[in-house]
């Protein structure tokens, strides 16, 4: 059992270099699974790349060669017909609007007339020759009231009853007057406003209606978190890298507190069941017993001197014919 070596740290240039590539290739892939052709009887859309572009990553210093995509919508025979014959028709309205619109400067320039005192007057005496009548009536009915009330012409009461109603009368006349005076200005406007609205009218011609597209089923690749992998697979190696050391620290530790009896014990000739239990930098690990001990005694663990002596001579003394290990030499660090 070497001595292990942790593991080295993920390059970050190089993870975020294959986190980018790994992001333009699922943004690709996503790209193509949404442009979905559609076909139907009003019309089809396709989807067809015409090229790329290229795109450079700072990060990773690398050019990424993005598709470009281009969607083309066309009409089915009959719609497309309706579309030609529309446009001929917007062509000619535009036109005859821009020769009908050739005036307007002119006709714009000049201020709008609303004095038609003509309109007005036709207006209130058409209102007059209903009004009159009505307002007649109602005094004659005031009179009559007064009388039969006592109330005597000439008096104060008689006096304040028909000045009120000969008030009541002219804001009558005014909101007839007025209200001639409004229509006979909307007449104007609109007398105005007319050749602008058939040239709008000329210009505002309806569209073909475009074919509607079904919303199509369009799945989606999650972005592999790739960084996210690479920093995992780290912590798992230098988890299993610190368990090692720790296995390694705690064996050589068990090593080192062997003493005296351990070292003077380590020649092969003084051992007997032994059995390979692993190895520890380059040098054999061994269970055993030693000559004398019975079988269910507990096994020793340790190094066998004959190894020790071919990779590291320093570390074995040897005393009354038997080889010894020094165990602080044998598994010091070099």
């Amino acid at each position: 059992m070497g001595k292990p070596k942790a593991p080295p740290p993920p390059d970050p240039q190089k993870t975020a270099a294959a986190q980018t590539g790994t992001n333009v290739a699922t943004s690709i892939a996503n790209q193509q699974l949404q442009n979905v052709n559609q076909v139907t009887p009003y019309g089809n859309v396709t989807y067809n790349q015409t090229g790329t572009y290229r795109m450079f990553d700072p990060t990773s210093k690398q050019w990424f060669d993005i598709p470009k995509q281009t969607a083309t919508q066309t009409f089915s025979p009959s719609q497309q017909a309706i579309f030609d014959q529309s446009q001929a028709a917007q062509l000619n309205l535009a036109g005859t609007a821009a020769d009908q619109s050739a005036f307007l400067k002119d006709y714009l320039g000049q201020p709008v007339d609303l004095n038609n005192e003509s309109v007005e007057s036709k207006l209130f005496k058409l209102g007059r020759e209903r009004l009159d009548p009505a307002l007649q009536e109602r005094r004659q009915r005031l009179e009559s009231s007064l009388a039969n009330r006592g109330v005597k012409m000439g008096s104060d009461a008689f006096d304040r009853a028909i000045e009120l109603n000969r008030q009541s009368e002219n804001d009558a006349y005014n909101q007839l007057l007025l209200g001639g005076r409004r229509q006979a200005v909307q007449e104007a406007l609109t007398e105005r406003n007319q050749p602008i609205n058939e040239i709008t009218a000329l210009l505002s011609g309806s569209q073909v209606s475009q074919p509607q597209f079904i919303n199509s089923q369009q799945p989606q690749i999650p972005t592999v978190d790739y960084a996210g992998l690479v920093q995992d697979n780290y912590n798992q190696q230098l988890g299993i890298w610190n368990q090692q050391n720790a296995y390694r620290n705690n064996l050589v530790g068990g090593l080192f507190g062997l003493g005296a009896a351990g070292i003077r014990a380590s020649d092969k000739r003084v051992k007997k069941d032994i059995k390979k239990a692993g190895s520890i930098d380059g040098m054999g690990l061994y269970r055993f017993h030693y000559k004398g001990e019975d079988k269910s005694a507990p096994m020793h663990l340790g190094l066998m001197a004959q190894e020790v002596e071919k990779r590291k001579p320093e570390a074995v003394i040897e005393h009354q014919g038997i080889k010894m290990v020094d165990y602080d030499r044998a598994l010091e660090a070099g």
